[in-house]
């Protein structure tokens, strides 16, 4: 029997080298992955589809038809029309500026909302609800309340502003985009003045 060449080592040595390089390998290839996944996901999360417009026409024949009982051909046409960009919601008139009478609380929402608004108002013992746009709701002054205020939450889209305005003092907000809320809150002091 010829001699054997001597091996390079004992092969559990070799063990110890080969599981940890590959486990290594194998999370690192894990983490970029993971990495550049989630990146993709809020790519694809954040891309709103644009709308689009289909115009069919009637295909311009650059010959006279022989057989004029054969239709011309149509041609469909899609154009994707690019959204208005609203950089600021437009103001209220100057008559929404107006100070409340005195004894009174004006609570306001104004602005877009296409896909609704859900409106809550009025002061710490007296919560109500409202919809629509332009609102505007008047409550008589309460002299134990603590605060007023509206908070106007938009379902799914819009850009809009909202007011509280007590003896003089306005509180103004203003929401813009998905389900954003705008709020605005005037608080009583000791001395009876709202702020």
């Amino acid at each position: 029997m010829p001699p054997q060449p001597p091996s390079a080592g004992p092969k559990w040595a070799r063990k110890r080298i080969v599981i940890p390089a590959a486990v290594f390998t194998l999370f690192v290839g894990v983490g970029i992955g993971a990495a550049g996944g989630s990146e993709t996901e809020k790519t694809s999360a954040d891309a709103k589809p644009q709308p689009t417009v289909t115009v069919t026409e009637t295909a311009a024949a650059a010959k006279p038809a022989k057989d004029e009982s054969k239709p011309a051909p149509t041609v469909t046409v899609t154009k994707t029309v690019k959204p208005k960009a609203d950089d600021k919601p437009a103001d209220p008139p100057a008559a929404e500026e107006a100070d409340a009478p005195s004894g009174e609380v004006v609570f306001k929402v104004w602005g877009s909302a296409p896909s609704g608004v859900d409106i809550n108002y009025g002061s710490d013992s007296d919560s109500r609800s409202g919809k629509g746009l332009p609102f505007e709701k008047t409550l008589k002054l309460d002299d134990e309340a603590l605060w007023y205020q509206v908070n106007a939450q938009l379902m799914g889209g819009g850009d809009i502003n909202c007011s509280v305005t007590v003896d003089g003092e306005t509180k103004k907000g203003h929401a813009s985009g998905d389900y954003n809320i705008c709020s605005a809150q005037l608080n009583g002091d000791f001395l009876g003045g709202w702020g």
